[in-house]
Parts: structure tokens; sequence; C-alpha cells
């Protein structure tokens, strides 16, 4: 018995319709796939849902934004403004600066050497001797600083041992005058008190008489 066909029109029951939008949905991701890989055919399939949800699909060897730069040319509708094509026409421009400079630094570290010619070869070494002079230039600059912060920081500790010495050499002037006052002072006092002893003894009573 034959299957019958399907009226073409919008499925009323929101459950019926979510179940045939997913069934639907996958068959057509399948065929996007296999169209991919049986016919060599570059693919890119978008799909958002009643609920806004999104699926997608691109074929692997390119991109969407690949696919619709095509489209755009192909077709002659314009899908970018003004200001959309001159941010993509910049992008392409930095990214091309970008892989000149990445192969010249190649060359400048001796990279990828081989294929270019002793004309090519001239500028690059031009250029790499410049920048020894360059460095050469910049550690001189740094070592005479070095040498003159050395010189800086040498007079700056002889003036403070010169400080340092002087301050000592009073203190211990001090401490010798303080020596001497206080051995003058006992020979003073020894002086005057030794009289007053003997005068003191003889009438001490005697301690062995008293025994």
């Amino acid at each position: 018995m034959g299957r019958g066909k399907i009226e073409i029109k919008r499925i009323e029951n929101s459950t019926n319709r979510q179940v045939t939008y997913s069934k639907r949905r996958n068959g057509i991701m399948k065929k996007a796939k296999e169209i991919t890989v049986l016919c060599d055919a570059e693919v890119s399939l978008v799909i958002f849902s009643s609920t806004g949800k999104m699926s997608e699909y691109c074929s692997p060897n390119t991109t969407l934004i690949k696919l619709l730069d095509r489209y755009q040319k192909s077709s002659g509708k314009r899908l970018w403004d003004a200001k959309h094509e001159f941010l993509s026409n910049e992008i392409d421009r930095i990214k091309k600066e970008n892989d000149a400079m990445q192969i010249e630094l190649r060359h400048l570290k001796g990279e990828d050497i081989n294929s270019l010619t002793p004309k090519e070869l001239i500028p690059i070494e031009e250029a790499l001797e410049n920048g020894l002079v360059n460095v050469r230039a910049k550690q001189m600059e740094y070592l005479k600083m070095l040498e003159k912060n050395g010189r800086t920081l040498e007079e700056d500790n002889n003036r403070l041992n010169f400080i340092l010495h002087h301050q000592q050499m009073g203190i211990d002037n001090g401490v010798r005058e303080m020596e001497n006052g206080y051995h003058q002072k006992g020979r003073n006092y020894s002086s005057s008190s030794m009289p007053l002893a003997f005068r003191v003894q003889p009438i001490q009573p005697n301690l062995q008489e008293s025994k």
C-alpha cells in the first residue's frame, strides 16, 4: 500500500509541529552532509526554529563567510553595506601585512632564506648590521650609566665613612675627658680624707685588749 501524501500546511498542534521540525531538520542536515561528501560541493545551511533556536551546518572545506562572499559576487546582491565592506578589506589588508612581517622576521632570524637571491639577501644583511650597531650603542650607554652610578655610590660611601670617623673620634675624646676627670676627682678625695682617718684611729677601742 502506498504512502499517502501529507498536505503541506502549518501544523496547528504545537507538539506535532515540534516533532516534525526535529525530524525534517535532521533529514536536511543529513542530505547537506551527503551532498558535500558525494559531490565535493560547498554547502552552508542555517535553520531557525519558531522558538528562535539556531541549527547550522557548513562544509568542512569552507566557511559561512566565504560562501556568503561568493553568493554576493555571483548573485550581484549586496549582503554587506559599505561600512562592513571597508572593515572586511581592512582586515584582509592587516592580515597580509602581518604575514609579510612574519616572513621578514623569519628572514632576520636566518630562517627560510634558501629560496632568496643574493640581491634579496643584501637588505637583510644591512638591517642586521644596523641592528647590531644600535644594540652595541645601547649597551655602551647602559655601561656608562652604571659606571657613573658606581662612582656616585663610592663618593657617598666615602663621605659617610668620613662623617662616622669624626663622630667616633669625638665620642672617644669625650670618654677620655670623662675618665680623666673621674680619676682626678678620686685623687683629690683620697688626699683630703687620709689625715682625717689617722686622727680618728687613736680614739678607737682596742678590741684585742678587751678580750
